[in-house]
């Protein structure tokens, strides 16, 4: 007898300890998992996430991450491509975007475009109106062909500048059935006008000037020569839009070393195929859905109040966000309509 009770101590020890061990390896391992994770944004237990690798139509091969429900996968799922913002990789805010559609019961893919972050392409740090409005169609290409995506059941998401690019994906591609943008940008109209449509046809030209002497250069040197980016720290002068932009890619909140703007520049020529390519010509053609959504502070509202003036039909909608400047729609959960953006998409993607 006392050899059983003095055993029965022993296993309670012994299953005490097992069970301590048990918990701390849950918790090293969700700590582990959180250490390796490589996006700005905390891993949510509610999906998966793997890296694939497709072909846009140029060849050029590009990397996302591919979102799935946990545990909730069947046939014939709605999906959702994401992209953006200009200058940004897949790690952040279209990372952001896509795990929490994910979490929402949507199989979303979240990828770099072409130039950009593990997506190949060279030169680097170069945007293109066509190639990259391309990436769009090429992520709908992989969606359409996964084992568990309804191909009648695919929509878009586009971030900043490639809002633009979204919508103007949305015009040539109808196999996109719903497109939302987010804090858009018409990088056509920017690069050309300047902001607010400041720039005047004599400044044009001589910025036209000014880069294709710089390409000039380029030849000769063998090396793109890069523009401008975000200052590594702020004088407390810059527009407000910039101390915006800082305040996310240049601080822990937003920070990839991948991320064009937050550790680089675009190329200083750049800019010159969208200065006589405008994107949005062919948007009041889109008969699929169209949601854009704006910031109420955001310097760059304009963009998405007169792209939605040119969208035709009842299916096409304008929300602003009561509060919210251009960067808090990256990632500002208590600003992001996600309810919305799900509604959405259940909406046009049945």
């Amino acid at each position: 007898m006392k050899f059983h009770l003095k055993s029965n101590r022993l296993q309670l020890i012994f299953y005490t300890l097992i069970g301590v061990f048990l918990s701390t390896s849950t918790t090293l391992g969700a700590d582990m998992a959180q250490q390796n994770w490589d996006k700005v944004f905390t891993k949510s237990d509610k999906v998966d996430v793997k890296k694939v690798t497709f072909k846009n139509r140029y060849g050029i091969e590009l990397v996302g991450d591919l979102y799935t429900p946990k545990n909730n996968v069947a046939k014939d799922m709605p999906a959702i491509a994401v992209s953006g913002p200009f200058g940004a990789v897949k790690e952040q805010a279209s990372g952001l975007y896509a795990q929490t559609m994910a979490e929402r019961g949507f199989i979303t893919l979240a990828f770099d475009p072409s130039f950009t972050g593990e997506s190949d392409g060279t030169p680097r740090h170069v945007a293109s109106p066509d190639i990259n409005t391309e990436d769009f169609s090429a992520a709908v290409d992989f969606l359409a062909n996964h084992e568990n995506v309804n191909p009648e059941k695919i929509g878009i998401i586009g971030i900043c500048g490639f809002g633009g690019m979204g919508l103007n994906a949305a015009a040539m591609d109808p196999r996109i059935k719903a497109t939302v943008t987010s804090t858009m940008y018409d990088m056509s109209r920017v690069n050309a006008n300047g902001y607010f449509d400041a720039m005047s046809e004599k400044e044009r030209y001589e910025l036209r000037k000014k880069l294709n002497n710089q390409r000039t250069k380029d030849f000769k040197n063998g090396t793109y020569a890069e523009g401008s980016g975000l200052p590594d720290e702020l004088s407390g002068d810059e527009p407000q839009f910039v101390k915006d932009y800082f305040g996310y890619y240049k601080t822990p909140r937003g920070f990839h070393k991948r991320s064009i703007n937050s550790n680089g520049a675009w190329n200083m020529t750049s800019s010159l195929s969208f200065m006589t390519m405008p994107i949005l010509t062919y948007s009041p053609e889109i008969q699929n859905a169209v949601m854009l959504i704006h910031g109420e502070n955001a310097h760059s509202r304009y963009f998405s109040e007169d792209a939605y003036k040119n969208l035709k039909g009842s299916n096409k909608e304008l929300l602003i966000i009561k509060d919210a400047n251009h960067v808090d729609l990256y990632d500002q959960m208590e600003k992001i309509p996600f309810d919305k953006i799900e509604t959405f998409f259940n909406t046009y993607l049945q």
